[in-house]
């Protein structure tokens, strides 16, 4: 019979202390982050309706947050000339500029120039030591003073060898002999008049002189260098600055109405602005086009040519320039400030006698805001004129703004605009061409985000600025 170990209990002094599994840990401060998340949904309410509540301030004082007449700053149509602009940015480039370069090596004994100096053609610029040349000049006319007369010496013999040769006195090989010596003797006496000659101009070259009239730039050399012939240092430059020309491009597809015009002789005016078209710095005439079209840009160059009596044009300056194509006459003109848009429609408030009845006024104690009763969507009504609570009438029988709501409004004539759509056409130096209205139709030329259709309003100096919108929501308008 098989015995199986028994298992030992251990004392219970040496067993291990039983193990109890802890229950997990809590997540602490979950509430904190649903607070931090409820305060910040809270803010950002705060924030949108803020916000909300001042378009809604700024709307209030737009195009119907007035109720009385609004002054308005009136301008007439009348009938004029535009010009047809092609606008295009030019560089101001010279007629002439000379960058002279030493064509003798020598030391540069004296500069006679100032910086920024106007000088004339053939004053003095700078003057390099002539003595070398001048030693050369001399030896060369004394070569040429020897050979001279040794020509002539040869001309004396060949003289009285023709008149012994007429009396058979010597043979003919001495006179052919002596007629070839002549010969010979003017050609070097005519090799040493080229030596002279080159000479003469190497000394010349030591004075340097201005080519054309115009103005220096900064001086580049100083009495004591040394410059060497042909070199591509420069010693001066000369710009001419009167008259002046600025090179600009059109368009290939412009370039058509100017030839046009060029052809039938007509000189095109070209104007010349700054950079900020603010000022004008010039005008002039175009004086030519290019003989070819630039196929990357599918632009031409024009050269105009300036005046330029006053020295505003510079040279390499950037201009805005502006070529009068043609000039159409008898055009209904407007100022370009007074034509409105809605989309692709242009518009002007045209203005009429009378005050207005717009369309959804709200009435007040019976009577309407604008100075009469409501006038519905289709048609105007038919109590326009009338004493109101907006407007009475003066001791004349012509409506005139009434006392409580615009101190200055009263004792003026009221009257009423007219949305009225246009079609522009082109605008230069502020006016605009339209089709719509006809001369001596009067126009609003302010308060726009003021004014309604059939709205009242009364002549004024300023108007009613622009209403513009802080970045804190606030209305600009008074």
């Amino acid at each position: 019979m098989n015995s199986q170990p028994s298992a030992s209990i251990a004392p219970p002094d040496r067993q291990l202390p039983p193990t109890t599994a802890e229950p997990p840990r809590k997540r602490r401060h979950r509430w904190i982050w649903a607070v931090i998340l409820i305060l910040f949904g809270l803010l950002f309410y705060w924030v949108f309706s803020m916000q909300r509540k001042s378009q809604e301030a700024a709307a209030g004082g737009g195009r119907h947050g007035m109720t009385g007449p609004v002054p308005v700053v009136p301008a007439t149509a009348t009938v004029g000339s535009l010009g047809v602009y092609l606008n295009a940015i030019g560089t101001v480039t010279p007629v002439y500029m000379d960058s002279i370069t030493a064509q003798v090596t020598g030391v540069i004994t004296e500069v006679h120039y100032r910086e920024g100096q106007l000088v004339h053609k053939g004053d003095p610029l700078i003057d390099i030591d002539p003595r070398p040349y001048q030693a050369q000049l001399t030896e060369a006319q004394g070569t040429l003073e020897r050979d001279q007369n040794l020509l002539a010496e040869a001309q004396m013999d060949l003289s009285r060898y023709q008149q012994a040769w007429s009396k058979n006195a010597i043979p003919r090989q001495t006179l052919e002999d002596q007629e070839k010596l002549v010969l010979q003797d003017q050609g070097t006496v005519k090799n040493d008049e080229g030596v002279e000659q080159y000479d003469q101009v190497q000394l010349a070259y030591c004075h340097i002189t201005s080519p054309i009239t115009g103005r220096v730039g900064l001086r580049l050399v100083d009495p004591g260098n040394l410059v060497t012939a042909n070199s591509t240092t420069t010693l001066v430059v000369v710009t001419q600055l009167q008259p002046i020309t600025v090179i600009f491009t059109l368009a290939e597809g412009d370039l058509g109405q100017v030839v046009a015009q060029m052809r039938h002789g007509k000189p095109l005016s070209v104007d010349a602005w700054d950079s900020f078209n603010s000022r004008q710095l010039g005008a002039g005439k175009l004086t030519t086009i290019d003989n070819l079209i630039d196929t990357q840009t599918g632009t031409v160059k024009l050269r105009a040519t300036f005046p330029n009596s006053d020295g505003a044009l510079f040279p390499n300056q950037f201009v805005n320039t502006r070529l009068l194509v043609t000039t159409l006459e008898n055009q209904i003109i407007v100022p370009a400030s007074a034509v409105q848009h809605n989309g692709d429609q242009a518009f002007v408030y045209l203005i009429e006698p009378g005050p207005g009845h717009p369309a959804g006024a709200a009435s007040q104690g019976g009577a309407s805001a604008q100075g009469g009763a409501p006038a519905s969507a289709g048609g105007k009504s038919g109590g326009r004129g009338k004493g109101s609570a907006a407007g009475g009438q003066n001791s004349g029988g012509t409506p005139s703004a009434g006392g409580g709501e615009n101190g200055e409004a009263q004792h003026q004539t009221l009257y009423h605009v007219v949305q009225t759509n246009v079609k522009t056409g082109i605008t230069d130096k502020g006016m605009t061409a339209v089709q719509g209205i006809q001369s001596g139709n009067v126009v609003a030329n302010s308060s726009f985000d003021k004014l309604i259709n059939e709205g009242t309003v009364y002549y004024s100096k300023t108007g009613i600025p622009v209403t513009q919108t802080t970045i804190s929501g606030e209305s600009t308008a008074p």
